[in-house]
Order: C-alpha cells, then structure tokens, then sequence
C-alpha cells in the first residue's frame, strides 16, 4: 500500500465485497507482494451470506428434513409434527448469517491481506476509486462487484406499499397470515415454499406466464406447481397484479409486515377485462434483480450505468482493459457460484497481467458461464439442471437426442419410497457428448455435478458408459438415462 497527501494506493480495488469481490480481491494476490482492497457499503460477504443463498437454504432446511424423514419407515412413527418449529428455524437461520453481523467476513479478508473500506465506492476517474472524501488509486485494476438488486414492476400503488423482495422473505421476523408472491422465478418458488413451511395460512401465486422456472425443461414446472398446489398454495397463471392500495404503510425493518392489510386487484388473462381482488397481509415481490451499476460514477469514464456492465471474457470492460466487472453486475449470467467463477477468471488475469504473464490459456477465458451452467432450485421436489434444455439446444442448431424418464431405481426408493422424480439428458447427436441435463426429486442436487464435469470435459456417451454409479444410490438413474440411448 502507498500513500499520498490525499490519496491511498493498492494494486487492486473492488468494489463489492460479496462473495465474488472477495474471491476477485484473493485470486488477484494471492501467493505474491501485490495489495488490494475491498469496498464495501453494506455488509462484507454481501447478499449471498445475509439476503440470499445462506439464510434461504437455512429457512428450507429443517421442512426439508422433516418432509423426507415423514417418508420412511422408522422415521415417520417419530415425527408428531411435519411442519418445522417456526422459531427454531429462524434462530438456525440466524446462526447461519451470524445475525447479519459480517466481522468474521472483515476477519478473513484481513487475514488474506485484503484491506477492507467502509463506504460507497463511487469510480472517479481512470483507476480511482472514491470513498466519500476519501481517495484510492489502483495501481492495476478496479473491480466491479457490486451485484444486482431487486426490481419493483411499475404497478399502481406497489411501491407505495413498501411490499417485501427477497431481503425481507429471507430474514423474516414475522410471518403473515395471508400473502401475494409476485413471481414464478427460483426466489417466487424457494421462497414460497418456506413461508408454507412457516405458517403461511394463504399464500397466492401469480405470475404473468404460463408455468413456474419457465427456463427449466416443462416437467420441471408441472411438478414443482403440483407440489405447491398439494400444499396449499394458490397459483394463478397468466395473471397480472394491476393494482395495490394499503392505507396503512409502515417501514417496520427486514421481514416485518410493512403495515396495516393490502388489497391487491388481479388482471386474469391478456387482453381480458377478468379481475378479483385479494386483501393480504404482505405482498411479496419476487419478479426480477437488476445490475447494480447505477451511481458507480460509470458516466465519468464514458460508461453506460443503465444496464450490465459488459465484458469480455477475461471480465474486461472493453476499452477499459484496467475495468473489470464479475459477478450479477456484467449480466452474464445471475448465480453466485458463477459469479465467483468469473471473479477467479479475473483475478488471474490481473495477476498474470501485473505479472507480464501470457493470457491466452483457457484459465483465463470465462467460457463456462455460456453453456455449462449448474443451478439448483431448493424447491419440494428440489431440481438440478446444468446447461442447455431441449428446447434451448434446438434453437441452438444442434441435432438433439433425448434420454429422458423418470426416476425410480433402488436408490431412490430407499431414500423415499414416493420417489417422483425425473431426469432428462440432451445429448449432441453428431458430437456423441452431452450439452444439458435435468433432475428433479428427492436427493438430486447432488446429481448434477457429474453432469457438469461431463459437458465442460465433454466426455462421450461411449466413454460414459463406463463411469459406473453406486448402488443402491439415486445416481443409479445415469445408468438407465444411459441404457436408453446405447
């Protein structure tokens, strides 16, 4: 670190210390002399570790749990309640997220020699940073990392009524009796089906669309709307929510209900004059994030901050090669084990650059966040799915072969006897590899790791013959996916 009378340098600056800055900021010195540091106006870990993936997982837990120990025998005769202890959850919620206190988080970064600044990071200039009245200078590289944050449709009366996004869903304090999820995306699903879990006497569903996790293969849908449905919930596809009136708005804090009851009128069907009206006692918005790129001073260097902050794939905005962008930021794609993906991909581009190393192997090219995707929805039944769907791959112009059924081996009747799940292959006919694959059910998430090791190292179908699965597991159902197009 160098100083001046007013200015204080490192070698690398990010902006947003989530999970993506932090992995940016460590890749980019890592093993060497090099300085940088974090800015952070939040909470250090970001929304990953206090809004989103740790406090969602931790609120879908113990349902999960107490859902799959109901389906077996010797379990089920132990269980006098299916439906998770509504305080405990949320204190395992808590304990997970430390209570939003991030001084750990400050603690590892330290500890891996990354400066921590609080304050809003504002881009100044060519590589400047400022902090309020404070300056910092890079000597290499500034990092955007500052993620995306959650979008609120322009329906009259809705953001008058101070309805909750997924912040105030994931650090729920109070849970309401009656509620609208604006939504039929991962955040309307997951989170539905924790608030069921908590309580929720009422819960509706609307979404303009035709189906739930519309960029999933349709099975996956169906069978996540059935489960919802079967649990109470009311879903109304091809609805919109054309107005919201809530006299009594209060701003209570995180996951308290913002007031007094809402009435939410419904708009049935395109083009149509069907309504109803719902009074709730939360609405929750769920319909979309965006790039938070505005007041990042990106006007100053010529850049637009109306959208993603494109890159190229070494995460550099181009025509800025000291600018990079990783993470919900550039558009790319929204999931945090990406997002750290491409934060690893440009701290060692920066770090072979600082260096005067060659950039041109593939460690240093983000490709993967194209065609090899992983995601898991935490939804009842739970869905894996990496790469393309069917219907993707044949807009793509390749010539497709499916292998799809349903799941039911040994493995999976042993895990739960009402095992309903499903699997898809999509398969690159003249290439013999995989470029897609699907699971839904009990125990699936665990299933899609192998299917990304196959479409990033794109192993043949000949050779996937011979990864032989345990038994009795539920990875058996690669074997018959595999069996049914030998």
């Amino acid at each position: 670190m160098g100083e001046s009378a007013d200015t204080t340098s490192y070698d690398v600056i990010v902006i947003g210390g989530g999970p993506v800055g932090e992995n940016a900021a460590d890749y980019a010195i890592r093993g060497s002399d090099r300085t940088a540091v974090v800015v952070e106006h939040e909470l250090v870990g970001g929304e990953c570790s206090y809004w989103a993936c740790m406090p969602s997982k931790g609120l879908l837990g113990p349902g999960t749990a107490l859902a799959r120990a109901a389906g077996l025998g010797g379990a089920r005769e132990r269980i006098t309640d299916t439906g998770p202890d509504r305080d405990a959850t949320m204190g395992w919620r808590d304990s997970i997220t430390h209570s939003r206190d991030d001084s750990s988080q400050v603690e590892w970064a330290r500890g891996a020699g990354i400066d921590v600044v609080r304050g809003h990071g504002v881009i100044a200039g060519e590589r400047e940073v400022a902090v309020g009245e404070r300056k910092l200078r890079a000597r290499q590289a500034v990092v955007v990392a500052t993620g995306s944050v959650a979008s609120i449709p322009p329906i009259p009366g809705l953001r008058d009524a101070r309805p909750w996004t997924s912040r105030d869903a994931t650090n729920l304090v109070e849970v309401p009796e009656r509620m609208v999820v604006l939504g039929g995306g991962v955040v309307a699903c997951e989170a539905a089906t924790w608030l069921l879990d908590l309580g929720v006497r009422e819960l509706t569903i609307v979404l303009r669309g035709k189906t739930l996790l519309p960029k999933t293969e349709s099975f996956v849908g169906e069978r996540v709307a059935e489960a919802l449905a079967e649990r109470g919930a009311d879903i109304r596809f091809e609805t919109e929510i054309a107005a919201v009136e809530r006299p009594d708005v209060t701003d209570s804090g995180y996951g308290r209900i913002h007031g007094g009851p809402a009435r939410v009128t419904l708009s049935a069907g395109a083009g149509t004059s069907d309504s109803s009206v719902l009074e709730v006692d939360e609405i929750l918005v769920a319909a979309g994030r965006a790039p938070g790129t505005r007041d990042l001073g990106l006007d100053a260097i010529g850049v637009d901050d109306k959208g993603p902050l494109h890159v190229d794939d070494h995460m550099t905005v181009p025509g800025h090669p000291w600018l990079y962008a990783v993470g919900d930021v550039n558009g790319r794609v929204a999931l945090t084990h990406m997002g750290k993906y491409q934060a690893r991909v440009a701290g060692d581009v920066i770090a072979a650059r600082a260096e005067g190393r060659s950039i041109d192997g593939s460690r240093y090219t983000a490709s993967a966040d194209r065609d090899a995707i992983p995601q898991v929805v935490f939804t009842r039944p739970e869905m894996a799915s990496v790469g393309r769907t069917e219907s993707q791959a044949r807009d793509d112009g390749i010539d497709v072969v499916v292998a799809e059924q349903d799941i039911a081996v040994a493995g999976s009747y042993l895990v739960d006897p009402e095992h309903s799940g499903r699997a898809k292959l999509v398969i690159d006919r003249e290439r013999d590899v995989l470029v897609g694959a699907t699971f839904i059910g009990t125990d699936t998430a665990e299933l899609v790791h192998s299917a990304t090791v196959a479409i990033v190292g794109e192993v043949t179908l000949e050779r996937l013959w011979h990864a032989v699965p345990s038994y009795p597991t539920v990875s058996e159902i690669w074997l018959r996916l595999l069996d049914s197009v030998r």
